[in-house]
């Protein structure tokens, strides 16, 4: 009785190493650290001139591993941070703007998602970009979390 017990804990064993070390690719079960952000952005800075336009954008130092900072509208800006979420303690995995100024991506895991809401277009992550709040008033950006 008692090898038969053995046995089947064995079995149970097997299975579950099994089914956690499948061949396939898995989610990050780690979440993008939280860090400060309260950034002021003086829109009428040449510094910032990219984002004068619609569909202008910018990264900027801040957040996790930086920001990337879209204009969507004339008064509307959205900012992510640049880790991505499928494995953001991965120090290679950055989000970068793809060349068609509507997509991103991370080159290492070659997950894309959608500008305007940090939506995922195709995986491996199942995730969002991580967004911070944004607030416009005409002169300056502000970015917050």
């Amino acid at each position: 009785m008692k090898q038969l017990k053995i046995v089947g804990i064995a079995i149970v064993v097997i299975i579950l190493l099994t089914t956690t070390w499948s061949c396939g690719k898995k989610q990050s079960h780690s979440t993008i650290p939280n860090v400060a952000v309260n950034i002021y952005l003086d829109m009428n800075s040449t510094m910032y001139i990219e984002l004068n336009t619609i569909g202008g954008w910018v990264y900027l130092t801040g957040g996790y591993k930086g920001l990337l900072v879209y204009r969507v509208a004339v008064d509307e800006f959205v900012a992510y941070d640049r880790a991505c979420p499928y494995d953001p303690l991965e120090p290679k995995a950055i989000i970068t703007m793809d060349k068609s100024g509507i997509t991103c991506s991370d080159s290492l895991c070659g997950s894309k998602f959608g500008i305007l809401d940090g939506s995922i277009i195709n995986g491996p992550s199942t995730l969002p970009l991580k967004r911070y709040n944004t607030y416009y008033d005409g002169n300056t950006l502000s970015i917050s979390n």
